[in-house]
């Protein structure tokens, strides 16, 4: 399932959001200021990171520059502390599944979040040789098989 990170005026946060609800995407969205992030949140969105704390946090933030606070001075738990508690140090938005995580939006990359079968028909790799299919029909093709799926479980 495909969790989102967001805050209400985050214009990127509702881009994404209706980028994934166009492409019949289930997410779970989680609002940084009305739904209190975790320690396990965190922690999965690091062992989705490749730079550690770096791809998750702006310490352009305002919070960090009233605090004058040193990220390479603070260990793993009390920076998970710090965005417990404020939870504005966070980029938006954050998308994040079992595998991957995409920080802000960015209408290339998002496209990671397409079940590999969907990309497989949308790049028409079980066309006839010579044919292109419409993106439309791929995604028909796709949701029929998915219920034809359903049917047989």
């Amino acid at each position: 399932m495909i969790t989102i990170f967001t805050t209400p005026s985050c214009s990127s946060c509702r881009k994404a959001k209706k980028w994934l609800e166009e492409h019949h995407l289930p997410y779970e969205e989680k609002n940084l200021f009305s739904n209190r992030i975790t320690a396990n949140d965190i922690s999965l969105m690091l062992k989705n990171a490749e730079n550690g704390f770096e791809d998750i946090i702006s310490t352009r933030s305002k919070v960090f520059k009233d605090q004058d606070l040193d990220v390479e001075s603070m260990s793993v738990s009390q920076l998970k502390d710090f965005i417990i508690d404020n939870p504005s140090v966070l980029k938006r938005p954050i998308i994040i599944d079992d595998k991957r995580m995409q920080v802000g939006y960015n209408d290339e990359e998002i496209r990671v979040f397409i079940p590999r079968r969907l990309r497989q028909l949308v790049m028409c790799q079980d066309c006839p040789a010579g044919e292109t299919c419409d993106y439309q029909q791929a995604i028909k093709k796709y949701f029929e098989e998915i219920k034809q799926e359903q049917k047989h479980m």
